[in-house]
């Protein structure tokens, strides 16, 4: 096995490549793709230790902008690898002599296949869930286990940390449950290795167990597994999906005793009670929060609007083959594409606004496509990994580009409609009303219907007098709207905008002083 000792300044030395002046299409669009290196940053990687090959598992690049070169993968084997792709990376005939080359390290880090990976604090960290039933917590640059989170029974299948605080962790396992965790707080043991073992602040158990039927077949469990979580922009929110139907539910981490609401293909009830259960094998989500990605095993893709789930998919995905069906997808940074590894051996891409074209189909694979991501930094790098023992790194830049718009700017385009709009109601009262619906989506500059069917409150300005009504006294009326907890609790869209909680140290605080 090799066992290469880090620098202490790995991160730091390794090249960092920013896209200063880097011009982009404002109608993105694919061209062809290449594994192949034809270029730094394409080529294909062989996944194998001492000479024995296995399949890999989960991909995932670092997601600082200085460090996005920098490429994770797991495998069935528990190794964790780094590789470095702004490296020549060998063709698929080279692979297996020259991967050592692009690899930077590697170590065992479970006794179990690794089934996913994500980075934490800066690309400092990174947690890993396994099928021994835990999820670890390693220092990158040391290869260093710092804390085991303890407690599922079944194969951890996902992990998701807090999207503005990495020490928030949300894992889901085969066993039925998904869990909240502190890295923050003390640890509850230690093991024989002398690793410090945390448990969970909290534990939804049987989040998708399938309802039970009258007949069922004697020795077929319904399956119960959590296959994907997401802690969801809002920074409340959690989003799960389950191996037992096409449901995602989403959990106000405030209050775990139910589901808040749950997004499904078919918004109507099913008129034949036999029809066929579909699962979900992963949820993404864009950088921006507004829109959710389900990849579900009727070979097809679903985006929900995270603001409205219950109203069923506004855009759906189809793959190539009915057969087949997506193992795990992914949403570009930009928000623009959605790439899906698919059991027939393929990839595909898709553009958001335009789901009926033809997606690019990335060639190369000869065996199931296990996982996806895309390089948040590097614009148009992306990397797949498959049964076959490969991981390919794939580089769009040569045929074609992704929109790269910046989300700052996007937020000053944003503020500017907002100000407008106000502006309106106070110099034009009869004409102009708005909601707070109508405001998510000046945010994410999406359509929407007129009317809102939640029942939720409208500013309504109809008569000469209300236009009298000062700029302070509107924001007042927005603020409690926002902190209504008749809306908090009729409006499925209330999701993302809870009233305000008092605010605690931790979350393991609040579950302590509300149990």
């Amino acid at each position: 096995m090799e066992n290469r000792c880090l620098p202490s300044s790995f991160f730091g030395d390794l090249m960092s490549r920013e896209l200063n002046g880097f011009r982009v299409r404002k109608r993105p669009y694919l061209g062809d793709l290449s594994s192949e290196p034809g270029g730094f940053g394409t080529g294909v990687l062989s996944v194998e230790h001492s000479g024995a090959t296995t399949p890999p598992t989960a991909v995932s690049f670092c997601k600082t902008s200085r460090n996005s070169h920098i490429l994770a993968v797991t495998d069935e084997d528990g190794y964790v690898s780094f590789f470095d792709t702004r490296r020549s990376l060998p063709s698929y005939a080279s692979c297996r002599e020259r991967t050592a080359e692009s690899r930077v390290c590697e170590w065992v880090a479970h006794s179990n296949a690794i089934f996913d990976i994500c980075w934490i604090k800066d690309d400092n960290q990174i947690l890993t869930a396994s099928g021994d039933q835990y999820v670890k917590i390693w220092n990158a640059e040391k290869r260093k286990c710092i804390g085991i989170l303890a407690g599922h029974t079944g194969s951890v299948k996902t992990v998701c940390p807090h999207s503005s605080n990495p020490d928030i962790v949300v894992s889901g396992s085969r066993d039925g449950s998904f869990a909240l965790w502190d890295l923050r707080c003390n640890s509850s043991s230690t093991n024989r290795f002398g690793e410090a073992c945390l448990l969970s602040t909290a534990v939804v158990k049987e989040a998708h167990a399938s309802a039970p039927r009258k007949r069922r077949r004697q020795g077929k469990a319904a399956s119960m597994s959590i296959t994907s979580v997401l802690y969801l922009k809002d920074e409340i929110s959690i989003a799960t999906a389950g191996a037992v139907d096409s449901v995602v539910k989403f959990w106000d981490t405030r209050n775990l005793k139910s589901s808040v609401t749950q997004a499904c293909p078919h918004v109507e009830p099913f008129v034949r009670k036999e029809t066929i259960q579909h699962g979900i094998t992963w949820l993404s989500q864009d950088s921006h929060g507004a829109s959710l990605v389900a990849s579900c095993m009727d070979s097809r893709i679903y985006l929900y609007e995270v603001l409205q789930p219950d109203k069923g998919p506004v855009k759906v995905f189809p793959g190539s083959k009915i057969e087949s069906f997506f193992v795990k997808s992914a949403i570009s940074p930009d928000g623009a594409h959605i790439l899906g590894g698919s059991s027939d051996g393929n990839a595909y891409i898709w553009q958001v606004k335009k789901p009926e074209s033809a997606p690019a189909i990335l060639k190369g694979h000869d065996g199931e496509v296990t996982a996806v991501d895309w390089c948040s930094s590097e614009v148009g790098k992306l990397a797949t990994s498959s049964d076959d023992f490969m991981v390919r790194v794939w580089n769009m830049k040569k045929g074609g580009r992704i929109s790269a718009r910046s989300p700052t700017a996007i937020r000053k385009r944003i503020t500017a409609v907002v100000t407008e709009c106000r502006k309106r109601i106070l110099d034009d009262p009869p004409a102009c009303s708005i909601s707070m619906d109508d405001t998510f989506q000046a945010l994410t500059g999406a359509s929407v219907e007129p009317s809102s069917p939640d029942g939720s409150k409208m500013l309504e300005f109809s008569t000469p007098k209300s236009g009298k009504r000062s700029y302070n006294s509107i924001l007042r009326e927005e603020k409690e709207m926002q902190q209504s907890p008749e809306a908090a609790l009729s409006s499925p869209s209330s999701v993302l905008n809870p009233p305000s909680s008092i605010k605690r140290r931790t979350i393991r605080d609040y579950f302590v002083s509300s149990s």
